[in-house]
């Protein structure tokens, strides 16, 4: 052991003077325009998500279809995501981002072209398959904030970066409450209808196109050179090294990483019940803009101070009182009243969608940000079919009130598990990027010859 200590410290010492630079890092501008690119291509496959739901009652009187069939075309986004999710994290892992964008893109493209062709009575079924197409779009798409920003943006910026991703698809879900009702109104002729319609489908699908020719022409892979110390140490990671069956027994064997995920789905599953079931335009567009202002301001305030469980808990608390004060407003009819509280839950709600992805991504460092977020939002497909099913069926036997406090018992049990120290706030990425650059390079070093000493070489 003596000999093996000290042949170590002096390939330490020797590689300090001699052998490796400090491990080089750069920041490129085109960072941001990753970033725009991949969050309006978000917005598309987020709009479509919400543009038959917002004007539901049009859509089922259209097909002559009931609610729950209109739910379905919400939630074959959450059904889509849990069996594709693992080999589309494989494929990223394998392939690399600009490879998972691009295929992702041009699902969402073709997607949105079938559904062009639907805008008549007797095709449902091609309406139910276009939509599914649109799905499978995001599962290439959900996880990719965290590992695009790893990927492109340095240790200060890294979480505001991520919350610009997911703001993006935000982004989506406002202008789908909002754009639909516009472009299609209630009228009785169905031929007019039709013609409504078809115009919306064409409006998506072109958009859909030009953000797909944009990613073939500009979108690229990673910069040349790592934005941080945590990605200039995942690069030393040889492919031969990695083994992804490997990298997904770890996380699930990861206790801090499995109760995020838990409590992660619970949060954002009744996000995306609430999203799908309300049909009020206007309190569904102040939860989604307040979300947007609040995934930002998380973001940055990660960025700022690196307290990544106690926003988390203090977001989580704010999320359940934010539930409970809604559900007790909305009975007493003051509108301005509901608006504020539907922005005060909004805010906290939303703002989270960001924090799990970054915290999970500084509890399995340097595992595939596109795994661990991969893994977060497959939870939370679950908890939000689960949750817009029994909610719904709740509304319709009891009312609101009572689908909104299901909806708060379970944000409380999410709390319990956030806040009960359950999770332990290990920052292995946080810890990369500031541990002395020199230690850095050596420690790389002890590891790439003990590595070559096991091996026999």
């Amino acid at each position: 052991h003596k000999d093996e200590t000290n042949w170590a410290d002096s390939v330490s010492l020797e590689s300090e003077d001699h052998l490796f630079p400090l491990l080089e890092t750069k920041l490129y501008k085109q960072r941001w325009l990753m970033l725009l690119i991949f969050s309006l291509y978000s917005m598309c496959n987020a709009f479509m998500w919400l543009q038959y739901s917002i004007i539901s009652n049009i859509f089922m009187d259209f097909y002559s279809i009931d609610s729950l069939a209109i739910d379905w075309l919400s939630m074959i986004y959450f059904l889509t995501y849990i069996p594709f999710i693992l080999p589309v994290t494989w494929m990223l892992d394998k392939r690399g981002l600009r490879d998972i964008v691009l295929v992702g893109s041009a699902f969402n493209c073709i997607g949105a072209w079938i559904k062009t062709g639907t805008a008549d009575p007797h095709m449902f079924p091609m309406t139910v398959f276009g939509q599914f197409v649109c799905s499978v779009a995001t599962v290439y798409l959900l996880g990719i904030p965290s590992r695009l920003a790893s990927l492109w943006f340095g240790q200060q910026e890294v979480s505001t970066a991520c919350s610009i991703g997911v703001l993006g698809n935000q982004l989506g879900v406002a202008i789908g409450f909002l754009v639909p009702p516009v472009l299609v109104p209630n009228v009785e002729d169905k031929d007019e209808l039709a013609h409504h319609i078809r115009r919306m489908f064409y409006i998506t699908a072109g958009i859909a196109t030009f953000l797909f020719v944009v990613i073939v022409l500009v979108f690229q892979d990673k910069p040349e050179l790592p934005p941080s110390q945590a990605q200039a140490q995942a690069r030393r990671i040889h492919p031969d090294e990695y083994s992804y069956t490997a990298s997904i027994l770890r996380l699930l064997k990861n206790k801090a990483f499995m109760l995020l995920m838990i409590s992660y789905g619970l949060n954002v599953g009744c996000y995306y019940s609430l999203s799908t079931l309300l049909n009020n335009i206007l309190i569904g567009l102040t939860i989604v803009i307040a979300g947007m202002v609040g995934s930002l301001i998380c973001g940055m305030w990660l960025d700022k101070t690196k307290t990544y469980r106690q926003t988390t808990l203090a977001v989580y608390i704010l999320s359940l009182s934010g539930i409970l004060v809604f559900a007790l407003t909305l009975p007493l009819g003051h509108l301005w009243l509901v608006f504020v509280t539907a922005g005060f839950l909004g805010f906290f709600m939303t703002g989270y969608l960001p924090l799990g992805f970054e915290f999970a991504v500084e509890l399995t460092f340097p595992e595939s940000e596109g795994t661990s977020s991969g893994l977060l939002n497959c939870s939370a497909q679950i908890f939000g079919i689960i949750f817009t099913i029994s909610q719904g069926k709740i509304i319709d036997k009891w009312g609101t009130f009572t689908g909104n406090i299901f909806l708060a018992v379970f944000l409380l049990i999410g709390t319990a598990i956030t806040g009960r120290s359950f999770i332990k706030e290990d920052l292995r990425r946080l810890k990369a990027n500031t541990q002395n650059p020199v230690q850095t390079v050596s420690v790389s070093m002890y590891l790439l010859l003990y590595s070559l000493y096991i091996r026999g070489v």
